[in-house]
């Protein structure tokens, strides 16, 4: 009987985590894109994450949850590195976690798992991040526990016949996996949907300065069309969203694509929007982590002053908006989840995190930028590669006050700042609150308006004629 609890009962599912699924709806979302992708009855939809970070993680278990028990419809695997240690504090760490969560503690005594983590407690053994992400343990994030993940060390096993490739890499190390990839992929007929989460850039000088962002990197490497390529950001901490909290982003990408998958990744905690400004969202997907190095600064040098932190979002955005018209003629407005995105960033990032952590001294930047429990600071290499981009005499827009070409970077004091911080190490932290107290410095106002002038705006800077 329609409406009746039997009838309700029937339709829900309830998987490990004992989060209640509405079976018709979750399967017709896959039946949708599995008639899409030509599948047919009893072909696999082929889903793997490359790369283990926080987020990629995360990711890669949000999908197995939703959809991992439509055993005969789809395979969902995530892609680690194999052989990274874990060493023994963390190790120690990871059973205290196992033993204040009574639904992981149950679940590993079922698998017959439990005693690897006693053991590796007590220092009789060792325990790999891909052992650990088998039992849903993402060394980047330990104290959030995710569901069991199918976990493949082989690249070219994980990727060679996959339908979707999710690109969980850094921007620093996406070229050359994609490079790998596309070694595996010479026999395809049909070319993978990528869906990239990475947030950064790198800049190249030759033949003319421009950015090379993280969809442009795989077309690059792989000869996948663009219009098979999508970024997925927005406001989201990982182990929040994993731990349903409220959260949205937005899949961005050709008209071909995005929609379905739109559709297909939205959960009722997690809403996913779709956009076709590709270029706004993934370049600010980079800038919001150069930015939220200087915010953890400022918060570290103001005793988290509310009233400094306000006015560096203030100057920071300006900047931001100021660089996106210099790449898109019509780039998506710092609005709604993209502000977000950023303020999120600002606020608890691990690239904020970082900037945090330099500004008090409890850590240096001789210590690298991947950093134990936390992975890649994306933020720093993103610095680099902004101001080395922005810094080029043959990029010269004129500047308002003294009415003569200056490089682009002129007009961004705080990326300048940043630079001689973290990259060429000039100036200590302490300087990006002297930035932000030059008495001549603008109102963001007219940074921003000076932007949307359109009068700088430079398709070069892509690539492009």
């Amino acid at each position: 009987m329609v409406g009746s609890p039997e009838g309700i009962a029937n339709n829900i599912h309830t998987n490990g985590n004992g989060t209640a699924h509405n079976i018709n709806g979750v399967e017709e979302k896959l039946d949708e894109l599995r008639h899409l992708l030509g599948k047919a009855d009893g072909d696999l939809l082929k889903i793997v994450g490359v790369g283990a970070g926080a987020w990629g993680c995360v990711f890669a278990a949000l999908l197995q949850d939703s959809y991992g028990h439509f055993r005969d419809k789809v395979q969902i695997r995530i892609w680690r590195r194999p052989g990274r240690a874990v060493d023994r504090a963390t190790a120690e760490h990871l059973f205290e976690v196992i033993n204040s969560r009574e639904d992981v503690l149950r679940r590993l005594i079922r698998r017959c798992a439990y005693l690897k983590y006693v053991e590796a407690r007590l220092g009789d053994r060792t325990l790999y991040a891909d052992e650990i992400l088998k039992d849903g343990f993402c060394l980047n994030m330990i104290d959030t526990p995710l569901c069991p993940l199918k976990v493949v060390t082989n690249l070219q096993e994980a990727v060679w016949d996959a339908d979707i490739v999710v690109n969980g890499l850094p921007s620093t190390e996406t070229h050359e996996a994609f490079e790998e990839i596309s070694r595996y992929w010479k026999e395809r007929i049909t070319m993978p949907i990528i869906i990239s989460l990475s947030k950064g850039i790198e800049a190249a000088l030759e033949p003319v300065p421009h950015i090379i962002t993280p969809t442009r990197m795989i077309n690059k490497a792989t000869g996948v069309p663009m219009e098979n390529i999508l970024y997925l950001g927005g406001p989201n901490i990982a182990s929040e969203i994993y731990n349903k909290e409220y959260a949205n982003a937005r899949i961005c990408g050709a008209d071909k694509w995005r929609k379905p998958l739109a559709k297909f990744l939205r959960q009722p905690h997690f809403i996913v929007w779709d956009n076709r400004d590709l270029i706004t969202h993934e370049v600010m997907g980079g800038l919001k982590n150069v930015y939220a190095l200087g915010a953890g600064m400022v918060a570290a040098l103001t005793n988290e002053s509310a009233t400094s932190k306000s006015v560096y979002f203030a100057h920071c955005t300006s900047e931001m908006i100021f660089i996106t018209h210099l790449l898109a003629e019509e780039p998506e407005k710092l609005a709604g989840p993209l502000l977000a995105d950023t303020y999120v960033t600002l606020l608890k990032g691990r690239n904020a995190w970082y900037g945090h952590m330099l500004a008090k001294g409890e850590l240096s930047l001789d210590m690298g930028t991947n950093i134990k429990g936390k992975g890649m600071i994306q933020g720093v290499s993103a610095v680099g590669a902004f101001y080395e981009l922005l810094s080029q005499s043959c990029l010269s827009v004129l500047h308002p006050d003294v009415n003569k070409p200056v490089a682009p970077a002129e007009l961004c004091p705080i990326l300048k700042t940043l630079y001689k911080i973290l990259i060429t190490r000039e100036f200590s932290s302490q300087a990006i609150l002297q930035t932000l107290r030059d008495e001549t410095m603008h109102d963001p106002r007219d940074r921003i308006e000076i932007a949307q002038s359109h009068a700088f705006y430079r398709p070069s800077l892509l690539g492009q004629p």
